[in-house]
């Protein structure tokens, strides 16, 4: 790190609708949506609850420095509910520690609050442990319209086309900007794709990213058939984060139908494409270092 103060983002699950672990999915991954975002100094976001966040509540020594000056403050920002983003929460080391405080934030719905929805995964039958009965200093919030300020970063979220109340989020930091959307539609009901970026769904949130973590869950054949299902085809997300002025796109939330060979498929696909832009393949063992504007990527050692 050469001494520099920075942020690491590490994906620790990148698949979509479904775990999907196995021999087929070893190089990029198999557990469901997870990202770690930490500053040098301290601060932590943790991006959806799907099930690659056990093996982050594994390998946490703390959080964000608290008021009092301990380091054991962690902030949970779930896009949406759908079980494929919360599956692992209730496997999350921290929540069973008496000295952790835990934030979890989420979209707001007119139905229920964010607690009353989450308890109906984080109790019997589904789940042995009440939401209630959780030990650490647990509180819950619905995503405030303005925006949200925790240690280092800026959290800006926005409503995007996906069934359901569901959330994007831009983290601004001293060292550039990460914009996180896995479940995303933006083309829905676009004859010409992309077109005026003021009315593109997800525009706001990704404008000029230096890191844009983006739903790519099909090809441009498969997305055909599943127009209104709530993703992205990979041409589709070159042509937002274009459209956006991303300067790299990692391709997230693979289908659990796509090995390791389809995905590599895909992004050759988008070579020559967008000259300008960068693009990778979210896996759970790649970091994403930001020092001053500038993105490094490179596999770190993770903890089985």
């Amino acid at each position: 790190m050469g001494g520099q103060i920075g942020v690491t983002v590490t994906p620790w699950g990148t698949r979509g609708s479904l775990p999907a672990p196995g021999p087929e999915s070893r190089r990029y991954g198999g557990n469901t949506s997870c990202v770690e975002v930490l500053c040098d100094t301290g601060t932590l976001l943790v991006l959806d609850a799907g099930t690659g966040i056990r093996r982050l509540g594994a390998s946490l020594k703390g959080g964000t420095p608290c008021e009092d000056g301990s380091s054991n403050r962690i902030d949970i920002l779930l896009t949406h509910l759908h079980m494929d983003h919360i599956q692992g929460l209730g496997f999350f080391n921290p929540l069973y520690n008496p000295e952790m405080e835990i934030h979890i934030w989420g979209p707001a719905s007119t139905a229920r609050p964010l607690r009353g929805r989450l308890s109906r995964y984080l109790s019997p039958p589904l789940f042995p442990v009440h939401l209630r009965s959780l030990p650490c200093k647990l509180f819950l919030h619905d995503v405030p319209n303005e925006d949200l300020v925790v240690g280092d970063f800026r959290v800006t979220a926005g409503f995007v086309c996906h069934p359901g109340p569901t959330v994007g989020y831009r983290i601004e930091t001293p060292h550039g900007v990460i914009a996180y959307l896995p479940d995303h539609e933006p083309a829905l009901g676009t004859q010409d794709f992309p077109g005026d970026p003021e009315w593109t769904s997800g525009y706001a949130i990704a404008r000029e990213a230096d890191l844009l973590i983006h739903d790519a869950q099909y090809t441009d054949a498969e997305y055909r058939t599943h127009v209104g299902w709530g993703h992205s085809s990979v041409s589709q997300v070159v042509a937002f984060a274009g459209l956006a002025g991303a300067k790299h796109a990692v391709l997230f939330h693979h289908d659990p139908v796509h090995d390791d060979e389809a995905l590599e498929a895909m992004l050759a696909g988008t070579e020559g494409v967008n000259s300008g832009l960068e693009i990778s393949i979210a896996a759970e063992e790649t970091a994403y270092r930001l020092e001053r504007g500038k993105l490094k990527v490179a596999p770190v050692a993770t903890p089985a």
